[in-house]
């Protein structure tokens, strides 16, 4: 499907999301929730207790939850629509000639609907698009699931660019 095609039941639309309109607080919405099971996650791995859901969200994450209009002006950002309802986004950047996907997110109730797959294939296209010449990302070593969908579309895990205990840094060519 073409990353602006038209969704169906089951399959999402991937579009542009519209960070001067309407977009803007759902975007919000589900960057914060992504941000907010990262820092949840990132506790249990931590501290081996239980999945604290309210874990506060450090100062730095703030402004992609609140105008993600500023956080994300020189990005590309995609929304994955089911019915009216935005369940996933991708947000992407691009700095000489590197593309890097930033935040990957589909909300749990969607997951295993491809969602995930279509934002992370539109990303790959954009960055096609926008003329780089290699993708990178990073990911957290306790999710499988994103690893495995990362490793399905030719990302390698490669060392890291980033000090963060448990950050597994990939790359692929576009």
């Amino acid at each position: 499907m073409s990353a602006d095609a038209g969704s169906t039941a089951d399959q999402p639309l991937i579009r542009l999301a519209d960070l001067m309109g309407p977009d803007a607080v759902e975007v919000g919405a589900a960057v914060g929730a992504y941000l907010q099971q990262t820092e949840s996650e990132k506790h249990l791995q931590e501290h081996g207790s239980v999945l604290e859901p309210d874990v506060p969200l450090p100062d730095r994450y703030l402004l992609e939850v609140d105008d993600p209009a500023a956080a994300y002006a020189e990005h590309r950002v995609r929304v994955a629509q089911l019915g009216d309802r935005i369940v996933g986004v991708v947000v992407l950047s691009v700095h000489g000639g590197v593309a890097e996907i930033k935040r990957l997110w589909a909300e749990p109730e969607v997951r295993g609907r491809g969602v995930g797959s279509a934002l992370l294939d539109a990303a790959l296209r954009d960055a096609a698009d926008l003329d780089a010449a290699q993708v990178r990302l990073s990911v957290w070593d306790w999710r499988d699931g994103p690893v495995r969908l990362y490793e399905s579309r030719g990302f390698e895990r490669v060392p890291s660019w980033d000090d963060r205990e448990r950050l597994v840094c990939m790359v692929r060519a576009v």
